[in-house]
């Protein structure tokens, strides 16, 4: 009994699933995995993969078994592949695709002077519609033969899809033709048929629907030829990732350099990232200063300096000079690894509206069947024309294909999710969008959140005089150096950067006193850098006093016992966060200021920002509970957080969001992720997020009114054939590019208007 606890750990498996086609397919397969105890799963129709959880007593092996049993391929996914490897499944999937385009060619080259015959009676030659016989007979077989062998494959599983409609509408279509040209008269010489978009029957059974065998099937393949355009397009946010990473690394060590393949790095190894050249992976640079570029990484649009010591993320591009880096994070471990995942873990996911449309796909197909029987009965029964009632089922079972169903959601997500992804926006699934999209209050930490968290001189104030600020800074930054208090590395940081002097002049006699501050001679002069005291003359009291007020840290700079500058010391309030606040009120969301740090500075950034709503000295625990009060008042409660104290906050909340320069604990907690650390990403995932869940309705809607429109008109006699293959197949597409859309969509800031 010790191990049984064990066998009950729930596990998640990915697996790749071919051959769906609609939506019933995602509701298949994902029923027939269900059969399978403790298992649930969750299907993808657009990405093709299904993400089910099940307990590690059932091998994956046995899962993949189940979803081959239901009459589709599975698989599970390869490990990061060779480039060798990468190339050949590159290879494969454009050999899949040159083989449905030619399908496509030949189909439209034999389908088009049959629709052009039936349609144009004046093009109706002496023995026309043999003519036509002969070109649609490889249509109905060779061109839909992939639809036939999968109505027949579900057809032994028990079970029938929108390939179970268009195969049994083309077999109907042209079975009707061949027995009214060898059996029925239609196949005199002389015979005439005209051609209208109502479908209309003629005396006898001297007439043939060759155009609907035809129209069908190539329809059918043009809309599934431009939905895998439009899908793959939907997917580039993957796949531009994918490309980020590095294949060769150049590694520097005692034996040189070398190039060795990206799989061997370890942590720890030095390697070089030349002018033009991609970081290999995240790590930390020893030698070096350079610019750069991380807008494909992060969505950082301007370079980004770094010199020794700055941290480098996997996937950047060195635009300047040469550096070497330290490896910190290999493999899955990476920055880059962690984005892929998410995107992958977001786009697997399923909105409440689509698993509607999922269960109502999945019993849709077997009750257009069966309309499809009752009509033609009906049509017989009442004494109609065979044509008729023919024409009535065969319009039924092509019009009602649910394709569109099962892409309104999953096109949309994926679409999104790549905008997010270069916006700085990570969503862990549509979880998070439908979350997004109700936030009405948002509880923001200060430090590392609306704050850089990192301490810089906000204010330089001098007394007029012979040395100016310049040569004061001068003289602080070089008796600062020898100091590790934040305070001193602000100081002597803000110093090289004003003067631009590297390195500072020597510092002899330095002295630190604890709690007041530090001194030493500089060039022969005694520079002491301490904490104010006494009286000041009155445009240093002035400037000591804003620094109190803005609840930043004064220390006084005197050079040879004489009072020269004072300098405030703070955690400055990040630029994007006044533009961020301000949006999120546009918005409808109300920012509340909860933090562990003192009142003051807390006070001082509430006004500086307008939050009016300001919790200071909270614990982990205080930040959980506001955020349980909050949502007691029936408010729908983020949360933004950076470090381990948000994590209990940011997992309470309704919604999570951490900040991607934040720690992994607050990361793992988050729902969302602001990868380059700035909050207004958080306004425009608010904005995408309201744009791609009206996007994801409106493709519902048309999805849903599509066929209640068609599907009656069918019924009684007003849909032709032709026209009902031409609107299904215009449905999935317009569906497809509607939610293209959202890989357009820009901020309300690019567009110079608030976007809601």
């Amino acid at each position: 009994m010790a191990g049984e606890p064990v066998t009950n750990l729930m596990v998640t498996t990915d697996i790749t699933v071919g051959r769906m086609t609609c939506a019933a397919c995602v509701r298949r397969v994902e029923k027939k995995l269900a059969k399978l105890e403790g298992v649930t799963a969750t299907v993808n129709l657009a990405t093709g993969l299904a993400r089910v959880s099940h307990p590690e007593s059932v091998p994956a092996q046995e899962l993949v078994a189940a979803v081959e049993q239901a009459g589709y391929q599975a698989a599970l996914p390869t490990p990061p592949a060779r480039e060798e490897e990468g190339t050949a499944d590159a290879d494969a999937s454009d050999a899949v695709a040159r083989q449905e385009r030619e399908r496509l060619l030949v189909t439209a080259l034999l389908a088009v002077p049959v629709l052009v015959l039936s349609m144009v009676p004046a093009l109706q030659v002496r023995n026309w519609q043999w003519l036509c016989f002969a070109l649609a007979a490889p249509v109905a077989v060779w061109s839909a033969w992939p639809f036939h062998t999968r109505a027949v494959r579900g057809l032994r599983h028990s079970t029938a899809t929108m390939d179970t409609l268009v195969s049994l509408g083309v077999v109907a279509s042209f079975s009707w033709s061949a027995y009214a040209l060898f059996l029925g008269g239609a196949g005199d010489p002389g015979m005439r048929m005209p051609f209208s978009l109502l479908p209309s029957a003629s005396d006898g059974t001297a007439h043939v629907y060759l155009e609907a065998a035809v129209s069908v099937p190539l329809f059918v393949l043009t809309g599934r030829f431009l939905e895998a355009r439009a899908r793959r397009g939907t997917g580039a946010a993957l796949r531009s990732l994918a490309e980020l990473a590095a294949k060769e690394v150049s590694v520097r060590d005692e034996h040189g350099e070398r190039a060795i393949p990206i799989e061997q790095l370890r942590v720890g190894q030095v390697f070089v990232v030349r002018p033009g050249e991609r970081v290999a992976t995240d790590g930390c640079v020893t030698e070096g200063s350079s610019a750069v570029d991380l807008s494909l990484v992060t969505g950082e649009s301007e370079p980004v300096e770094v010199s020794p010591g700055s941290a480098l993320v996997g996937g950047a591009v060195n635009v300047g000079g040469l550096l070497l880096v330290r490896a910190t994070a290999v493999g899955a471990d990476t920055q880059l690894a962690r984005i892929t995942r998410l995107v992958t873990d977001a786009q697997a996911g399923k909105a409440k509206a689509q698993r509607l449309a999922d269960a109502v796909a999945g019993v849709f197909v077997p009750v257009v069947l069966s309309i499809a029987v009752t009509v033609l009965g009906f049509w017989l029964g009442a004494g109609a024309d065979p044509q008729a009632a023919l024409t009535a089922r065969v319009a039924v079972l092509v019009v009602a294909c649910p394709c569109a169903l099962g892409l309104a959601t999953p096109t949309a997500l994926m679409a999104a999710t790549g905008r997010g992804t270069q916006l700085g926006a990570l969503v862990s699934g549509p979880q998070t969008l439908e979350a997004l999209q109700h936030v009405d209050m948002v509880v923001l930490d200060k430090t590392g959140t609306l704050t850089t968290g990192r301490m810089r001189v906000a204010q330089v104030t001098t007394l007029p005089g012979e040395l100016g600020q310049d040569a004061v800074l001068r003289l602080a930054g070089a008796v600062e150096q020898g100091s590790e208090h934040p305070l001193g590395r602000a100081i002597t940081a803000y110093a090289r950067r004003s003067t631009g002097e590297e390195p500072p002049p020597p510092v002899r006699e330095f002295t630190a006193t604890p709690g007041q501050g530090v001194s030493g001679l500089v060039e022969g002069r005694t520079v002491e850098v301490v904490v104010p005291d006494g009286e000041l003359p009155h445009v240093l009291a002035k400037a000591l006093a804003a620094a109190e007020d803005a609840a930043h840290t004064p220390v006084l700079v005197r050079v040879d016992g004489r009072a020269e500058a004072l300098i405030a010391v703070g955690d400055l309030v990040r630029p994007g966060s006044y533009r961020a606040v301000d949006q999120l009120r546009r918005l409808g969301i109300r920012p509340v200021l909860a933090t562990g740090d003192r009142k003051a500075p807390a006070q001082a950034v509430a006004d500086a920002l307008g939050i009016e709503d300001v919790h200071a000295r909270c614990s982990p625990e205080d930040k959980a509970a506001l955020v349980r009060q909050l949502q007691e008042e029936g408010h729908r409660v983020a949360v933004v957080g950076d470090g381990v104290n948000d994590a209990a906050a940011l997992a309470g909340a309704d919604l999570g969001i951490a900040m991607g320069t934040g720690t992994d604990v607050a990361i793992g907690a988050a729902d969302l992720t602001l990868v380059r650390g700035d909050i207004e990403a958080l306004a425009d995932a608010v904005r995408l997020a309201r744009r791609t869940l009206g996007t994801i309705r409106a493709n519902l809607v048309w999805a849903f009114g599509y066929n209640v429109v068609t599907v009656p008109l069918a019924m009684v006699g007003l849909l032709n054939p032709m026209v009902a293959a031409a609107a299904m197949s215009a449905s999935s597409v317009l569906v497809v590019c509607n939610s293209l859309r959202l890989r357009a969509w820009q901020p309300a800031r690019a567009r110079g208007r608030d976007a809601r």
